[in-house]
């Protein structure tokens, strides 16, 4: 039984699920590389350790986090655009020896429909990743490092694009010219998120690779020309694209989210 928790990541998603988590009577602690931000984490109420993944090691400036859990929860992106020379895959090996030095059993690696690349069509976790971004082939190894380690039960949970909160990615496609506009979205609101890692945890889906995404898919200058008149923003200028659209649409195969019908609506 799942009791004691660590998010490696206590981010946009990891706080909020870190919070929820505690609610739900779990022990929970997480980490940040924000020596600022760990003092909001502790007016919080939760337990928050310094740590840093490097391309040399793991800096665990508050030794501790890796005690005494059952369950690691990996929040941890690759960030290529921060950083385009950074080896995300050489981390989480570090991070996978130092997983398999402790006592964990149990670890959900946070991943990105990503890993589906130009793949066009009806996908679900059936489908064979076939990456073509630098992250999301990343992405695909470190799924495949953390499912290959004998010592784990790992699950690998993909979602898709990411809002809710103060986050919307029509606040980045703002005003921009774009050739996309035909193909379908597929992106999941915070409040699923935390909600579908929550009932893997609670019903013990492990050794499994879930889609996260609302079962919503318009097309992308429907959806996003409506949410910019929604949110007061400039809509993106969609051209007419020379290429095929990509009709991608994610879906869930292996997984009901029980008691949960996606009332956090993207719309």
């Amino acid at each position: 039984m799942i009791k004691s928790i660590g998010i490696l990541g206590y981010g946009w998603l990891g706080t909020p699920l870190g919070l929820a988590l505690k609610d739900a009577g779990f022990t929970v602690k997480g980490t940040t590389r924000d020596t600022a931000k760990y003092e909001n984490l502790l007016e919080q109420g939760l337990a928050p350790y310094l740590l840093e993944i490097t391309q040399d090691g793991l800096n665990e400036k508050s030794p501790g986090f890796f005690d005494d859990l059952d369950l690691l929860i990996i929040n941890v992106p690759p960030n290529l655009r921060r950083d385009p020379s950074a080896n995300y895959v050489h981390k989480m090996e570090l991070l996978l020896k130092r997983v398999e030095d402790s006592r964990i059993e149990h670890l959900i690696f946070v991943s990105s429909t990503a890993v589906y690349g130009d793949i066009s069509g009806e996908i679900d976790e059936r489908t064979i990743p076939e990456p073509v971004t630098q992250s999301g082939k990343q992405l695909r190894q470190a799924e495949q490092l953390f499912q290959a380690s004998a010592p784990l039960k790992a699950t690998i949970v993909r979602f898709g694009g990411l809002l809710g909160g103060n986050r919307h990615p029509v606040k980045q496609l703002s005003g921009r010219e774009l050739q996309n506009g035909d193909a379908l979205v597929n992106l999941i609101h915070l409040n699923d998120c935390i909600h579908l890692l929550k009932t893997i945890i609670t019903h013990d889906y492990w050794g499994e690779v879930f889609n996260g995404v609302y079962p919503y898919h318009p097309t992308k200058k429907e959806y996003y020309t409506a949410q910019a008149k929604k949110l007061g923003v400039s809509p993106p200028k969609y051209l007419p694209s020379p290429k095929t659209p990509l009709l991608k649409k994610i879906i869930f195969r292996n997984f009901y989210v029980k008691g949960h019908d996606f009332t956090t609506s993207i719309s």
